[in-house]
């Protein structure tokens, strides 16, 4: 197979990041291996879409690094590619961090690229639908904790002195910046919180889950379905350390290893109509107790958190799953929608 890998910035990328583990794992199976950033697509005249892409010597590479120290070598290959020709799109950039000019840039191309059947994961038209949190709004309510989204200094005073406890963040944004724990005994600071979160737009107010004390567990989920491989599921907690309401691993949290009970299968189950309608390939479920926190479907990252825990590399599932995927559109001569394909 022949896959393109969308990453944000090449160079900024960090070692041991699940995009980088994904990219090595189809390298080792023999796949060819482009990775791109967003700033590199072009629309030429002849109709075709191009990337200035990079490639690796073909060799097995038992360790990340070594993949990541060719990728910056003067052995890598650096040239234009046609997406077209391609036979998967990977899309993993992710939005939030990037300057506005690039932040659909994947989607766009990836829906040309579509045209021509490549098979681009996700599915670029269910990302658009989820360029911001709104998205969680439309999973069933009871998968979710209350919420309110406004900038509206008066509607969000009221529902923190309804709901006692909540929790205020960006709507746009992740990785836990910007994100507050409101007690009533904090309200007095109320409004300086909500300047901080609502200078870049909207604000999401949420009940606090007095689980999340304990910090929450991110679950992948591959192909609308709880990613199962070599008998363990592909899951790990982030735990919360001293004061600190956020369990993101890069904003203070440590990893513990998950209980994936009947719950958190339960709530797998409910989300998969929308993430198979909406085709979501592969996504990160962000559960405290019996609600999701947040469904992470750009970029979802830490199947190496789950690998050192679960002693699995769970990354050998994905290129299996795409593999069937090209032989499927091959099959049927590409008469599937690539929504259809992204879940098959």
């Amino acid at each position: 197979m022949r896959i393109g890998i969308l990453l944000n910035v090449m160079e900024t990328d960090v070692t041991g990041q699940t995009t980088h583990r994904l990219a090595v794992r189809c390298v080792n199976a023999g796949h060819e291996v482009w990775l791109m950033s967003t700033g590199n697509f072009s629309y030429d005249p002849d109709d075709k879409i191009r990337a200035y892409a990079r490639t690796v010597p073909a060799r097995r590479y038992k360790k990340v690094e070594q993949f990541t120290a060719a990728l910056k070598s003067k052995e890598a290959k650096r040239r234009w590619i046609t997406v077209d020709d391609l036979d998967v799109l990977l899309l993993r950039n992710n939005p939030s961090v990037q300057s506005a000019w690039a932040q659909n840039a994947g989607i766009h191309f990836g829906r040309l690229a579509m045209r021509h059947g490549v098979i681009v994961l996700n599915d670029p038209n269910g990302l658009a639908k989820a360029m911001n949190k709104l998205y969680f709004q439309t999973f069933p309510e009871e998968v979710r904790p209350k919420a309110m989204i406004t900038r509206n200094r008066s509607k969000l005073k009221t529902f923190a002195r309804q709901q006692g406890t909540i929790v205020i963040k960006p709507l746009q944004g992740s990785g836990g910046k910007s994100v507050f724990m409101v007690r009533p005994e904090d309200r007095p600071n109320l409004n300086q919180m909500i300047d901080a979160v609502s200078r870049d737009g909207y604000v999401i107010a949420q009940e606090y889950l007095p689980l999340a004390v304990e910090g929450d567990t991110r679950l992948f989920v591959m192909n609308g379905r709880p990613l199962l491989y070599k008998g363990q599921y592909a899951a790990f907690r982030r735990i919360r350390t001293g004061d600190d309401i956020r369990s993101n691993i890069h904003a203070g949290g440590k990893l513990g290893p998950a209980r994936v009970d009947d719950a958190m299968l339960r709530l797998a189950d409910m989300v998969r109509p929308r993430l198979v309608e909406d085709g979501m390939f592969l996504v990160g479920l962000d559960v405290v107790g019996d609600k999701l926190m947040e469904i992470n479907v750009f970029s979802p990252g830490g199947l190496g958190s789950a690998q050192k825990l679960e002693k699995v590399d769970f990354t050998g599932a994905v290129p299996a799953a795409i593999e069937h995927k090209v032989q499927y559109m091959r099959f049927m001569r590409r008469n599937f929608s690539n929504r259809e394909m992204a879940t098959l």
